[in-house]
């Protein structure tokens, strides 16, 4: 398994008691397969994911991200472990105005001391279908193209876990459609243990797994 959370529990101060955002939550990714995960908003979907992000430790369970225990490590091992095996598509791609396409890229390669990162931003530009649109910066993008950016600037340093959040909320229903195959065949293609959290039910068919959050519990809808 490339990501695994075991009997995890996060909470949240809340006025004289504690919230419960995540109640026990189970999730094992193996590595090639893509799951994604549905519900409500508030119902503890993005806090999964900054927990399997390694961004807020749980209350309690276990984190595992490429075969490491996430528990006891430190704010800085937990950067270095997220810079080098984990790669995060947010809602919005966040595109540096200043950058080309490919630029936005090899800057990820460059802040983790790789070199030669020209070649792989072009390999993964091509695998996301804008090899030809490398040197255009993102106002010369459409929101698509902006968004196949941001997927392939997450996978640039060759993450074991893909975590990927509300990728096709500002796309229309034939972009978010074309986003979703599009990660679907990078995470067999590359290996990655992806999880997908999504409102969107209408294109899940190729998920390996469907989930639903529901105030904190995450249940399994379809395998």
């Amino acid at each position: 398994m490339s990501l695994i959370l075991d009997d995890v529990t996060l909470t949240y101060p809340d006025g004289d008691g504690r919230l419960t955002a995540l109640d026990r939550v189970r999730l094992e990714v193996p590595a090639g397969s893509l799951m994604a995960v549905v519900g409500p908003s508030g119902s503890g979907k993005s806090s999964l994911l900054a927990v399997a992000a390694t961004l807020i430790r749980p209350d309690s369970g276990r984190v595992c991200v490429a075969g490491t225990p996430t528990g006891e490590l430190s704010a800085a091992e937990r950067a270095v472990l997220r810079r080098r095996n984990i790669g995060i598509v947010f809602q919005q791609p966040n595109l540096l105005p200043s950058l080309t396409a490919a630029e936005q890229l090899e800057v990820m390669a460059r802040l983790d001391g790789r070199r030669a990162a020209a070649g792989r931003a072009r390999e993964l530009l091509a695998a996301v279908g804008l090899a030809d649109q490398a040197h255009r910066h993102p106002h010369q993008l459409s929101g698509g193209q902006r968004q196949r950016v941001n997927i392939a600037r997450a996978l640039m340093n060759e993450p074991s876990v893909l975590l990927v959040d509300e990728p096709t909320s500002a796309l229309d229903h034939e972009r978010g459609a074309a986003v979703l195959d599009l990660l679907t065949h990078l995470t067999h293609d590359r290996g990655t243990a992806t999880v997908l959290v999504t409102h969107d039910r209408a294109h899940l068919d190729a998920a390996d797994a469907v989930h639903e959050m529901r105030d904190g519990r995450l249940t399994v809808l379809t395998v």
